[in-house]
C-alpha cells in the first residue's frame, strides 16, 4: 500500500475578512499571521513600509510550510491597501474598516462581522498612528479588552482572536467538518 501525497486545496478566491498589518515590524508576527490567513481563509495584506525583508528566514520560519496556502499581498501605502480591498470611500458603500486600538469604546465581540470586512492592525509596538485611526475610510475603532496597565497583546495574538470570532459569526466557512 503506498501512500500519495495530499495536495491541500488552494486558498480561497473570496475570503471572508482581510487582515491588514500597517507597516509591520517583526517578522516572526507576520509570519504567523501568514499561518493564520491559510488555517482561516482570511487575506492578509501588508502595508509598506515594512520593517524586514519579505525573504527573512524569521518570517519564514513562522509562516512554516503555509505560505503558498495564504493568500498575501503588499501595498506601497494605506490608500492603496484601502483601494485593494474595496473600502469604502465616506458615505459610499463598500467594506468596512475597523481599526484595533486600546483607544476605542467599541469591544471585537460588540461587532456584527461581514463578510469582506476589514481588519486593521497596527505597527509593533506603536499602533496605529492617529492618521490612520482618524482616516475617513476607517467606519470604527475596535479593543480588545485587558487588564488594566497592560500595554497590548502580540500583534498576531490580537489578529487571531478577532479573525476567529469574526469566521465564528459567520459559521466558519470553508472548514472541514
Amino acid at each position: 500500500m503506498s501512500s500519495q501525497p495530499v495536495t491541500p486545496p488552494a486558498p480561497p478566491s473570496d475570503p471572508f475578512v482581510h487582515v491588514v498589518y500597517y507597516e509591520p515590524r517583526i517578522p516572526g508576527n507576520t509570519g504567523s499571521a501568514i499561518r493564520l490567513a491559510a488555517v482561516t481563509g482570511a487575506r492578509l495584506h501588508l502595508v509598506e513600509p515594512l520593517g524586514f525583508d519579505l525573504s527573512e528566514a524569521k518570517l519564514k520560519r513562522a509562516g512554516l510550510d503555509y505560505h503558498d496556502l495564504a493568500v498575501m499581498d503588499v501595498h506601497p501605502d494605506f490608500d492603496a491597501a484601502l483601494d485593494a480591498v474595496g473600502a469604502a470611500a465616506p458615505g459610499a458603500p463598500g467594506a468596512r474598516v475597523l481599526a484595533f486600538t486600546a483607544h476605542a469604546d467599541v469591544t471585537y465581540t460588540d461587532v456584527d462581522y461581514r463578510p469582506g470586512d476589514v481588519l486593521l492592525f497596527g505597527p509593533e509596538p506603536t499602533g496605529l498612528p492617529d492618521d490612520v485611526l482618524h482616516h475617513p475610510r476607517v467606519t470604527d475603532r475596535v479593543r480588545i479588552p485587558m487588564l488594566p496597565g497592560r500595554r497590548s497583546l502580540n500583534l498576531t495574538n490580537a489578529a487571531s482572536i478577532v479573525v476567529y470570532e469574526a469566521w465564528r459569526q459567520a459559521g466558519f466557512p470553508g472548514a472541514a467538518s
